[in-house]
């Protein structure tokens, strides 16, 4: 029951709206600020991405409103009073009225003025361009942001829903900060809401004035593309990419899984880029995504790589180029035709080919970064080209410390994560127009007649010089808590076994002996902070490597991923298929990890 103490902040706020861009003048009725009683609830830890759960939970009395104000309370009085701050997401159910509670707790804490995309609506990449760049009519700048997103994962009533909270530098709240938030839904005993002001029309674009205890309150209702295509525009040569798209020797393909790049793709592609309207795949966000899983995989994006020329009923003939992107438009994947270009290969080639074709990048590249269950493509990429490199733990963050410090230009995740130091989180329509750069750079003497460089090609000849990483993942979804924990301590024994290369042999002799294992753990070169148990690791003499990590990014029960990497220089081998180049190590990690035995499944959910 929730108790409202009336003798504190009874403060009435007077009500005007502004004119902006058509928005008729309404006069709103007074609302009240009022302190609520509450107590802890289990389970507020954010993961590697922010707080996921299921929308049941999410919606359970004061649960929302914990978090919010344990947020609030975690960061310092002068990032909260007086302050800027974002809030929109990927649009997924349960959205809309997140973001009225979240106002409004803005609103009783002091927060000076909120900025809200149209209809709620920015993705996750153009939330971190939106407080780096954007500045407000006043000359005002965002001081942080609340994205509502459970990412990749499904949604709907009874799907998922996420909340995380960015910096003023655009990116993921540190683990100093996540931590304090924890603590504080621990022991929280009341937050504030200002629960009689009425809901804003996130629909209309204009600025909603409020008069309160602190002063002002603004909430400023905005194009949700528009700072986000011009920061794109500032990056690439859409000129080139307009003569790539233009010629009749190039098709393109774009799935937006029904997730908030819908919002971008029509006026990027489309209105800048010239692509037919036609091209576009499930581009209109909806609150469950069509019903699917917005996860730009070869499982879930299914009608993309059917249309590609893959999977089970391939198109006959299939475009040049394709691409998918997630629910909050931060994840991509990239294909050719008939051919999938795995995220650590793409981001590889990216890297190799940046300063070449890509205007941003024309000075040269300040190093690049991947997370540890990458594939080690990156790494042969930095030493060819005498790069700083660095391997970190998985979560963007990592990579924003770097990026502030100016040491990382470009960096990815074997996730479908590709960014640059443009923001602070991963961007998946950068990713493709990074690609549609290099396509558009190695065409450009021959878009008139001559044979089209494809994806393909690129891909190919980027093996021919770096050698090629066969790589897969293995995901085993909402398996029991204490089973995924199992696999993981059986693993941590089996490390310090003497003989772990004779337990290896026994299953398969065509493998190479382990030469060193561990569990991860990752020192930042800027703060110096030490992130332990970051996953565990067989690395094998011949650059082969098996991981395996519980991931952070689930809303019930674990996920186990498994990692599995064969190097292979010689280029007379780099053509194999790579479950048949993978087979030997696949059949190690699964008998090695015991993972039927331990958690009941004979086969992973997802294999990438």
């Amino acid at each position: 029951m929730i108790h409202l103490i009336k003798d504190s902040l009874n403060a009435s706020f007077v009500v005007v709206r502004r004119v902006v861009e058509r928005r008729e003048l309404q006069v709103m009725a007074n609302f009240k600020v009022n302190r609520v009683e509450s107590s802890p609830i289990e389970g507020q830890k954010p993961g590697t991405s922010g707080l996921r759960k299921k929308v049941k939970v999410f919606t359970q009395p004061h649960y929302l409103h914990n978090f919010v104000q344990s947020t609030f309370n975690a960061l310092s009085a002068e990032k909260v009073k007086g302050s800027t701050l974002v809030v929109s997401g990927d649009g997924r159910y349960y959205s809309k009225d997140a973001i009225q509670i979240i106002i409004k707790m803005a609103a009783a804490n002091g927060v000076r003025r909120v900025w809200v995309g149209q209809n709620g609506l920015l993705s996750t990449p153009a939330v971190s361009a939106v407080v780096r760049e954007r500045v407000g009519a006043d000359g005002s700048k965002a001081n942080g942001a609340f994205i509502l997103t459970a990412s990749h994962n499904p949604g709907g009533p009874n799907e998922d829903f996420g909340i995380k909270y960015n910096m003023e530098n655009g990116g993921p709240a540190p683990e100093g900060i996540t931590d304090k938030i924890f603590e504080n839904t621990k022991i929280i005993k009341e937050y504030f809401i200002a629960e009689d002001l009425p809901d804003v029309d996130i629909s209309a674009i204009g600025i909603s004035n409020f008069s309160g205890p602190d002063g002002q309150f603004d909430v400023d209702v905005f194009d949700s593309a528009s700072d986000y295509v011009k920061l794109m525009k500032s990056i690439f040569d859409f000129q080139s990419i307009q003569k790539l798209i233009a010629s009749p020797q190039f098709s393109f393909c774009y799935d937006a899984l029904h997730g908030v790049a819908g919002a971008y793709a029509k006026r990027i592609f489309v209105e800048e880029l010239g692509a037919k309207e036609s091209s576009l795949l499930n581009c209109v966000p909806k609150e469950d995504f069509g019903g699917g899983h917005p996860d730009p995989n070869l499982t879930y994006a299914k009608e993309l790589v059917s249309r590609m020329g893959l999977g089970k009923n391939p198109d006959s003939n299939p475009p040049e180029f394709g691409a998918a992107a997630d629910g909050d438009a931060d994840r991509n994947m990239i294909l050719g035709k008939r051919f999938f270009v795995t995220p650590s290969d793409s981001v590889a080639i990216i890297a190799a080919n940046a300063v070449q074709a890509i205007p941003y990048f024309s000075s040269g590249l300040k190093g690049v970064a991947r997370s540890m269950p990458t594939s080690a493509a990156l790494d042969v990429v930095a030493t060819s080209l005498n790069l700083k490199f660095f391997e970190v733990p998985t979560g963007w963050k990592f990579f924003g410390n770097l990026m502030d410090a100016g040491l990382c230009s470009v960096c990815g995740e074997e996730s479908f994560g590709t960014g640059s130091d443009h923001i602070r989180e991963k961007d998946g329509i950068w990713a493709v127009l990074a690609w549609l750069s290099i396509l558009a750079h190695k065409n450009k003497d021959n878009l008139n007649g001559g044979n089209l460089v494809t994806v393909e090609d690129i891909v190919k000849q980027h093996w021919a010089t770096f050698g090629r990483h066969y790589y897969t993942r293995y995901d085993y979804e909402n398996v029991d808590a204490g089973a995924a924990k199992e696999v993981m301590a059986h693993l941590v024994k089996l490390q310090s076994s003497v003989t772990i290369n004779t337990t290896i042999k026994g299953i398969r002799s065509d493998v190479a002996d382990v030469a060193s294992a561990d569990e991860f753990e990752y020192k930042d070169p800027v703060d110096g902070s030490i992130s332990k148990n970051q996953g565990i690791r067989y690395l094998f003499e011949d650059g082969s490597r098996l991981v395996f990590r519980l991931s952070g990014t689930g809303s019930e029960g674990a996920t186990i991923r498994l990692y599995i990497e064969q190097y292979e220089k010689d280029s007379s081998k780099t053509g194999r298929d790579s479950q048949e180049a993978l087979a030997p190590l696949v059949d190690v990690a699964l008998k090695l990890s015991k993972m039927e035995e331990h958690t009941g499944r004979s086969a992973p959910t997802v294999i990438t």
